[in-house]
């Protein structure tokens, strides 16, 4: 079983780590009611997906 040589150093596991950290998902506003929604997706709050309705309340 190979075992390193040396032992990694705090600094270079925290470059290796610095790709780790959580993604901010891609909000776009609502062009029917404003609200905040996520891109490509039926906005929860009036139910529309490029100008048609989709869900029915």
């Amino acid at each position: 079983m190979a075992v390193p040589f040396r032992r990694t150093s705090k600094t270079a596991k925290r470059k290796r780590r610095t790709h780790y950290k959580l993604q901010v998902p891609g909000m776009v506003t609502c062009p029917n009611c404003g609200e905040m929604k996520l891109a490509h997706r039926v906005c929860k709050e009036c139910g529309t997906y490029k100008g048609k309705e989709v869900v029915n309340d």
